[in-house]
């Protein structure tokens, strides 16, 4: 099926870039839907099953995968919705859309990857299906982003390359040259820790930048602010996911070694660093789009801090990743609308948001409780157990500090939030607003939806898939 998938989808794409009727284009992305929904209900189906030898969807591939086309129904209605509005030629709206599919064909592929090369050369065609969203816009702001992205990922997918080399030269010691997963960990307790330990600083550090963590989580502030609200809805969501995957999969095989503890105190650095760094911006930055974007970095030092606990926190860091990524996307999905209105991404120009956009509104003061980990969001278990974890794993002080960070974070994201919500726009002409439908809302509704229900009320079978994804851990 995976073949299937992917020359269908790129068959899709390649038509889509071609393609210069809207009814037509319209089809074709109803037709990848289709297909991405058919292609997760039979990876779900056929749990593990090797498919071209280098493909085979384990526990956590299914579980982001299905985040992945969750998320991209509306990411496609919102794009749908946001090129209607706009006077764009039918080239760029060509470019756009086949963009959207090769950048959503390349995560799923790597969500699914069994071996680290392929997830390597998916992650590079991610990069270039990004940019090409980045630069949408055709304007010297989303130039900028654009090249600063396409340069900081292109030194991190060389870092990996360095890694995965450094990985075959102690897989060639331990007599084979199969860089799959199962192989990693089966033969990671006889690795040669020096190019073992040189493999994961250069893998770890490479995945950053897909994930955004210090020290290259630059590469995703200026994009998720240059590119398109839908656009940048899967950019602060399931391809950061793609760099937790990344990461997560080489971690379980360097934990199965003599380095655990290493590995754990090089992500441990990381992760508080990413913390404070957001802590630092989010209480200056002005732009909503960049406040998301921190906000993100602050949630992935969390959901790697729970990898370094272990525990509990490892079924907490993937529980916390997936909901995390509805709730980001669903606050992107809406300030396409607050930019409709306001026609501006500052803290400055915009307010009373709730007499303007009343539907939109709510969107953003349950996008800011369920952000900020306050009940009845499903963050607020994830992050619990995390600091629990951290707690029983005699990581106080750990714990001490980040309560500290986050607690003037809630302060930094609230202040504009509310300042969006319910203080006068300051020199808002009211004369020509754009009046926004209310449907428009009703996706945001159902994301935020399930992060209650998945965060408080999870099913067996989801539960079952995040046991199942952490089960070479050790507890």
């Amino acid at each position: 099926m995976t073949g299937y998938y992917l020359a269908g989808a790129f068959t899709i794409s390649a038509l889509l870039f071609f393609n210069r009727n809207r009814l037509f284009n319209d089809l074709l992305v109803i037709g990848f839907l289709v297909l991405q929904i058919g292609f997760t209900v039979y990876e779900y189906l056929h749990l593990n099953k090797i498919e071209l030898g280098y493909f085979s969807a384990d526990a956590l591939g299914i579980l982001l995968l299905t985040t992945l086309t969750v998320i991209s129904v509306p990411a496609m209605y919102h794009s749908h919705k946001y090129l209607s509005t706009k006077n764009d030629s039918a080239r760029n709206i060509a470019i756009y859309y086949s963009a959207m599919v090769v950048l959503l064909t390349a995560i799923s592929a790597s969500y699914i990857s069994n071996h680290i090369a392929v997830t390597w050369i998916f992650v590079e065609l991610t990069t270039l299906s990004a940019s090409a969203l980045i630069y949408h816009r055709r304007n010297n702001r989303s130039l900028e982003g654009t090249w600063k992205y396409v340069f900081v990922c292109a030194i991190s997918i060389t870092l990996v390359f360095i890694g995965i080399l450094f990985l075959s030269f102690t897989l060639q010691q331990a007599g084979t040259d199969d860089l799959s997963f199962a192989v990693l960990i089966k033969k990671a307790p006889v690795l040669n820790l020096f190019w073992l330990r040189l493999a994961f600083i250069f893998i770890f550090t490479g995945f950053t930048a897909k994930l955004g963590l210090v020290p290259m989580y630059t590469a995703g502030i200026d994009a998720k602010d240059k590119a398109p609200s839908p656009a940048g809805a899967l950019l602060s969501s399931v391809l950061m996911n793609m760099g937790f995957v990344g990461i997560f999969r080489l971690y379980v095989v360097v934990a199965n070694s003599p380095l655990h503890s290493w590995a754990d105190h090089v992500i441990l650095i990381s992760a508080l660093l990413s913390i404070f760094v957001a802590t630092v911006y989010m209480t200056k930055v002005k732009n909503i789009k960049r406040m998301f974007a921190y906000s993100s970095i602050e949630h992935m030092g969390i959901v790697m801090l729970g990898i370094v606990a272990g525990g509990v926190g490892f079924y907490a860091a993937i529980l916390h990743i997936i909901l995390h990524a509805f709730v980001k996307s669903s606050l992107f999905f809406q300030m396409g609308q607050i930019y409709r209105i306001y026609k501006s991404k500052s803290i400055y120009d915009v307010g009373n948001y709730f007499k303007y956009n009343t539907t939109g509104a709510v969107v953003m003061l349950l996008g800011f409780f369920f952000a900020t980990a306050m009940p009845p969001s499903g963050l607020f278990i994830s992050e619990f157990l995390i600091f629990r974890s951290l707690f029983e794993s005699n990581y106080l002080w750990v714990l001490i500090i980040v309560m500290l960070l986050l607690t003037m974070i809630i302060w930094a994201f609230g202040k504009n939030i509310f300042k969006l919500l319910f203080s006068p726009a300051v020199g808002f002409n009211e004369d020509q607003i754009e009046k926004i439908n209310p449907a428009e809302s009703v996706s945001q509704f159902i994301l935020l939806g399930l992060v209650v229900y998945l965060g408080l009320n999870p099913p067996q079978e989801f539960v079952s898939l995040i046991q199942e994804a952490i089960k070479n851990l050790p507890h």
